[in-house]
C-alpha cells in the first residue's frame, strides 16, 4: 500500500514565488517548528517541561521575572496599528489618476502661472485626494472605537527571593513570562502556552482555536508525570492549555513555555502583520487605471501632431494636448469611489455592519464564494438536548427524567451538557420537577472514569403511588413509613463506552432484561447511529441499592441497568435556510470551513440545505500541491478538521481559481484566512485578532445581515462601474471628435479652457453617481471588474456622441455660417453647449440597461446634479463669464437645432443598448 507523506509548504509552492508567498510558507514552517516543540513538551515528565524553561514548581522570583520581561518583552502578540493621520492622507493622493493631473498641472504652470486651468486642477485633487482621506480616517476611527479597552490578569505564584514560599499575585496577562506558574479556575482566560504540571477535573473551550463547540477535557495531572504519548497538534495534547482558550470548569497548575510571538496562537498571528494580499478590488482599480492611461498616452500625441501640423501654433497644440489629457483622465475616480463607498459605509451601518476597510464593500458585492465557520453562523453556538431515546432508538420520557435527577441533584459545576438536559425540561410537560427525592450521595465526574452519578432518596412525605413518576415504576421503590426501609437509587451519565461496560441488564418497554452480546452490540449501533447523524451522545443507566447507606464509591458503580441515551446537538439556526437560500439566489456559494469534526459539520449542513457531498478532512489538504487543491476545493462543499494553516490555504486556492473569495470567522483560528480572503468578515464578540484581521465586522452573526450587506455592496459597486464608463465613453467620444475636427476645421474646435470647464461642469454632474439606486436584475449576482469589458464598452458607445457632434460640426458650419477663424467663437460654444448636454444625457442613458426616464427612473440627486449641469452649459455662453472664457452668445434658432440633436442622440444610443445587452449579456 501506497502512503502519500505530507509536504511542506516550501517544497508545494511553485518556483518563482512572490515575496509575500516566500513569507507565508516561511511563516507557516515556523508554525509548524512552535507545534513540534510544544508536543516535545507534551511527551516529556513535567519535571523536564520545568528544565526547559529553568523554572521550579514554586514560580519565579520577582527579580527573575523581571529580568525574564525585559529579555522576552511583553506577553504580546503581533497586531497591526493604522499608520498615523499624515500617512493616511499621503496614501489617499496615492493614484495614477491624480499623478496625471499634477503632472499635467505642473506643465500648465510651467506654461503660464496665471493660467486658470491649474486652479480648476488642483481643485480637482484637492477635492478627490481629501475626501477619500477623510472617509477612511473617520472608518478607521469607527472600528478602533470596538476594541475593549481592558486590562486582564492572571494568578501566577511568585517569590520575594530565593529562599521565600510561593504567593499567588493577579498580574497583568502582557507581563507574563516564560517560567512563571499560572494557576487557573473556571473562566480564565490560558495567557501563555502552558505544560500543565497539575490538573483536576479540568475542561478548556478552544473554540477560538479550533472551532469546536464543547470543552474538551484535559487529563488529571501531577508533577511527577511521565508525559502523554506523542501527538503532532499541540491543540489536542491532553497536558497543554494554549493561549487564546479558557477554562469552562477545573483547577490546573501549568509553567509558562512560551510567551508572545512564540507561542502556538503568536506564531499565526505574525502572519496578519504586514502588506495585505492584493484582493479582486485592487487588482480591478488598477487595471481599469492602466487601460484609460494607456488610452491617453496614444490618443494625446495624435491630437498635438494633428492639431501642430494643420494649425502651425504648436505651443496652442501644447496646451490643447494637455486639455484633452484632462479630458480623458476620469480624475473624479477616486472621489466617486471614495464617496461610494462612504455611503456604502453608512447604509451598511445602518444595517448593523461596520465597514473597517472602504474597499471591502466592493468585494463583499464581486463575492461569488463564501467561506464560513460553522458554530454560530449556521449554528445558535449552544449545546442542546436533541432526543432522549430508550435502548431502541424511540424517544422516551423516562430517559429525560433519569438525565434531568443526574443533572439537577449533582453538586459540581454542570457543564454543557446538564444544562441543556435541565432546560429541556423546563419545555417538557411529561416531566414533572417536584421534592419527590432526596439527595443521598454523588460519585463526581473525573476524566479516567468519564461520567458521573448521583444517589437518590425517594422522599417518604410524597403522596402514594398515584402520582409516581417513571423511577418508581421503573425501579419498583417501595412505600414505607420508615426512612431506613427507602431503596436509594444509583442514576449514572456519562460516555456511551464507560457505561455500558458497566452494565449487566437493559430496560426493553418497562421491563429489566439481561443485556446479552447480541443486545450490547444493538445498542452499540444505536449510540454509533446518532453519533453519525452528528450527535453527541451520553448513555443513561440506573441501578436500585437494597441496602442503603450514606456514602458511596466508584464500586458501586457496578451492575448497572442501561436505560437509554441523551444525544446532543449544537442546534442550526432556524432562519439559516432561509439565509442560505437567499444568498443562492444571489449567486454566491457557500463553502463550510470548520475545525470542528466531521459528523457534527455534516449533520448541521444538511439539516440547513447545503449539498453536503464528501466531505474532505484538513490533514487531506497537506499532500496536494496548489494545483490539485485549487481543483479540490472547487468541488468540495464541507471542509472538517481544518486547522487555521490549512483554512488560509483553502482561501487562497479559490482565489487562484478566478473566485472573489469571503471569509466569515470569529476565532483565532480563522484570522489568517481572513486576511487571506478577499473579503474578511467577523462580529464584534470575535477575538481581538479576529477582528483586526477583518475588513467587515457584523454587528450580529447573522447571513441575512450579510446579505444585506452584499445586496449593498453591489449597488456600491455597480454605481462605480457606472461613472467609470460614463467617462470612458463620453471622454472616448470627445477625443474622437476632437480628432476628426483637428483634422478639417481650420481653427481649434473648441479651446482648452472650455475644455477644461466642461470636464469639471461634467463631473460635477456625476458626482452624484454614489447616491443612485440600482435596478434589481444588477443586483441578482456577483459583480467584477472587466478591463477588457470596460474597453470593449468604451470603443462601442463612445463613438455614438461623436456622431452627432459631427453633426453639430456641420450644423454650425453650414447653417450658422461659422467656417472662419473670425467666427469660431461662436462654432466653439455651439459645441461646446451640445457636447456638455449629449455628456449629461449619457448619465441616464448608461445608468440603467432599461429605457431611461420610462422604464428606470435615477434617484432625485442624480436628477438635481444633471439639471444643474444642463443648466449651467445653457447659461455660459450668456453668462458675465462668457468673454472671459471665449464663449459668445447663441443664436435662438441654434436651440431647436440642438433639441433634434439630442434626441436622435437619444433614440440611437438605446438602440446601440439593445443591441450591445443581446450580443454581449451585459451592460454594466
Amino acid at each position: 500500500m501506497t502512503m502519500l507523506t505530507p509536504r511542506t509548504p516550501a517544497e508545494l509552492a511553485p518556483p518563482g514565488r512572490s515575496r509575500r508567498e516566500r513569507r507565508a510558507a516561511g511563516l507557516e514552517s515556523r508554525t509548524r517548528l512552535v507545534g513540534e516543540r510544544l508536543a516535545g513538551l507534551s511527551a516529556a515528565p513535567g519535571v523536564r517541561a520545568l528544565q526547559s524553561v529553568d523554572a521550579s514548581p514554586g514560580g519565579l522570583t520577582r527579580a527573575e521575572a523581571a529580568l525574564r520581561l525585559e529579555r522576552h518583552g511583553p506577553n504580546a502578540v503581533a497586531q497591526e496599528r493604522a499608520p498615523r493621520w499624515y500617512v493616511q492622507l499621503a496614501k489617499a493622493f496615492r493614484n495614477p489618476f491624480i499623478a496625471v493631473l499634477v503632472l499635467l498641472a505642473a506643465v500648465m504652470y510651467w506654461q503660464d502661472p496665471a493660467d486658470p486651468g491649474v486652479v480648476i486642477l488642483s481643485v480637482m485633487v484637492g477635492i478627490s485626494g481629501l475626501l477619500r482621506f477623510w472617509q477612511e480616517f473617520r472608518s478607521g476611527r469607527a472600528a478602533d472605537a470596538l476594541a475593549q479597552l481592558v486590562t486582564t490578569t492572571c494568578a501566577v505564584q511568585r517569590r520575594a527571593g530565593s529562599g521565600s514560599l510561593p504567593t499567588t499575585l493577579e498580574v497583568p496577562m502582557d507581563q507574563v513570562v516564560p517560567g512563571d506558574v499560572v494557576k487557573l479556575a473556571a473562566g480564565d482566560l490560558i495567557p501563555a502556552d502552558l505544560r500543565l504540571l497539575t490538573a483536576k477535573d479540568l475542561m478548556i473551550s478552544q473554540a477560538a482555536l479550533t472551532g469546536e463547540s464543547l470543552p474538551v477535557a484535559k487529563a488529571d495531572t501531577r508533577v511527577q508525570d511521565l508525559g502523554q504519548q506523542v501527538t503532532t497538534d499541540p491543540v489536542e495534547a491532553d497536558n497543554l492549555a494554549l493561549m487564546g482558550t479558557s477554562v469552562t470548569s477545573g483547577t490546573a497548575t501549568g509553567v509558562v513555555v512560551a510567551t508572545g510571538s512564540d507561542t502556538w496562537f503568536g506564531s499565526m498571528a505574525d502572519a496578519l502583520v504586514g502588506e495585505r494580499p492584493q484582493t479582486s478590488f485592487d487588482a480591478g482599480v488598477r487595471k481599469v487605471s492602466f487601460l484609460l492611461i494607456r488610452f491617453m498616452l496614444v490618443m494625446v500625441p495624435v491630437v498635438f501632431m494633428i492639431n501642430g501640423l494643420t494649425k502651425g501654433d504648436w505651443d496652442e497644440a501644447f496646451l490643447f494636448g494637455i486639455a484633452v489629457a484632462v479630458g480623458l483622465t476620469p480624475e473624479m475616480l477616486p472621489m466617486v469611489v471614495s464617496a461610494n463607498l462612504a455611503r456604502g459605509a453608512v447604509a451598511m451601518a445602518r444595517r448593523k455592519v461596520v465597514v473597517k476597510r472602504l474597499d471591502a464593500i466592493q468585494n463583499l458585492g464581486a463575492m461569488d464564494v463564501l467561506c464560513t465557520d460553522k458554530t454560530g453562523t449556521l449554528t445558535e453556538d449552544r449545546i442542546v438536548l436533541d432526543r432522549y431515546l430508550d435502548v431502541h432508538g424511540n424517544e422516551d420520557g423516562e430517559v429525560l427524567e433519569y438525565g434531568y435527577l443526574n443533572a439537577h441533584f449533582q453538586t459540581g459545576l454542570r457543564n454543557l451538557m446538564d444544562r441543556a438536559v435541565i432546560d429541556r425540561v423546563g419545555e417538557a410537560e411529561e416531566v414533572v420537577v417536584d421534592t419527590r427525592f432526596s439527595m443521598v450521595d454523588e460519585i463526581p465526574f473525573d476524566f479516567a472514569r468519564r461520567r458521573m452519578s448521583v444517589v437518590l432518596a425517594r422522599n417518604p412525605l410524597v403522596g402514594g403511588s398515584g402520582d409516581a413518576g417513571p423511577v418508581e415504576q421503573a425501579e419498583h421503590v417501595e412505600h414505607s413509613e420508615h426512612v431506613e426501609h427507602v431503596e436509594h437509587v444509583m442514576i449514572t451519565k456519562g460516555a456511551v463506552e464507560e457505561v455500558l461496560a458497566l452494565c449487566t441488564h437493559m430496560t426493553d418497554r418497562g421491563e429489566r432484561v439481561e443485556l446479552t452480546e447480541q443486545l450490547r452490540w444493538h445498542v452499540t449501533r444505536i449510540a454509533e447511529d446518532n453519533n453519525r447523524r452528528g450527535l453527541r451522545v451520553l448513555a443513561v443507566a440506573t441501578r436500585t441499592i437494597t441496602d442503603p447507606r450514606d456514602t458511596y464509591g466508584v464500586a458501586d458503580e457496578d451492575r448497572l441497568t442501561l436505560v437509554g441515551f441523551l444525544a446532543f446537538l449544537d442546534p442550526p439556526k432556524a432562519d439559516a435556510a432561509r439565509a442560505l437560500e437567499a444568498l443562492a439566489d444571489k449567486g454566491i456559494t457557500v463553502k463550510v470551513v470548520t475545525g470542528d469534526n466531521e459528523l457534527v459539520a455534516a449533520r448541521v449542513c444538511a439539516d440547513v440545505g447545503i449539498d453536503v457531498g464528501t466531505v474532505v478532512l484538513g490533514p487531506a489538504t497537506d499532500a496536494l500541491d496548489d494545483a490539485e487543491l485549487r481543483a479540490l476545493a472547487a468541488r468540495t462543499t464541507v471542509f472538517a478538521k481544518v486547522n487555521p494553516v490549512q483554512k488560509a490555504r483553502i482561501v487562497r486556492a479559490l482565489r487562484a481559481d478566478g473566485h472573489t473569495v469571503g471569509f466569515l470567522g470569529d476565532g483565532i483560528n480563522d484570522a489568517a484566512a481572513l486576511r487571506d480572503a478577499d473579503v474578511g468578515i467577523s462580529v464584534d464578540t470575535a477575538v481581538d485578532i479576529a477582528r483586526e484581521s477583518a475588513d467587515i465586522i457584523l454587528l450580529e452573526k447573522d447571513l441575512t445581515v450579510l446579505e444585506q450587506g452584499v445586496l449593498q455592496g453591489r449597488t456600491t459597486f455597480g454605481n462605480t462601474i457606472k461613472y467609470i464608463k460614463m467617462t470612458a465613453s463620453s471622454n472616448f467620444g470627445n477625443v474622437f471628435s476632437v480628432l476628426v475636427a483637428s483634422a478639417f476645421i481650420p481653427f481649434q474646435p473648441m479651446l482648452a479652457i472650455m475644455l477644461l470647464v466642461q470636464n469639471l461642469v461634467y463631473d460635477i454632474a456625476q458626482l452624484a453617481t454614489p447616491w443612485d439606486r440600482m435596478d434589481e436584475e444588477y443586483l441578482r449576482k456577483p459583480r467584477n471588474w472587466d478591463a477588457k469589458g470596460i474597453g470593449r464598452f468604451m470603443v462601442t458607445v463612445g463613438p455614438i456622441s461623436s456622431i452627432f457632434d459631427i453633426a453639430m460640426f456641420l450644423i454650425m458650419w453650414h447653417v450658422f455660417a461659422a467656417d472662419s477663424a473670425a467666427d469660431q467663437s461662436l462654432f466653439q460654444s455651439g459645441w461646446f453647449v451640445e457636447g456638455l448636454l449629449s455628456q449629461t444625457l449619457i448619465v441616464h442613458m448608461i445608468r440603467t440597461r432599461k429605457i431611461p426616464f420610462l422604464q428606470s427612473r435615477a434617484s432625485w440627486p442624480v436628477m438635481v446634479t444633471t439639471v444643474l449641469a444642463v443648466l449651467t452649459g445653457l447659461w455660459l455662453p450668456f453668462s458675465p463669464l462668457a468673454s472671459s472664457l471665449g464663449f459668445v452668445a447663441l443664436p435662438a434658432g441654434y436651440f431647436p437645432w440642438l433639441i433634434g440633436v439630442l434626441l436622435a442622440y437619444c433614440t440611437l444610443s438605446q438602440l446601440v443598448k439593445t443591441w450591445y445587452i443581446r450580443r454581449f449579456g451585459t451592460w454594466l
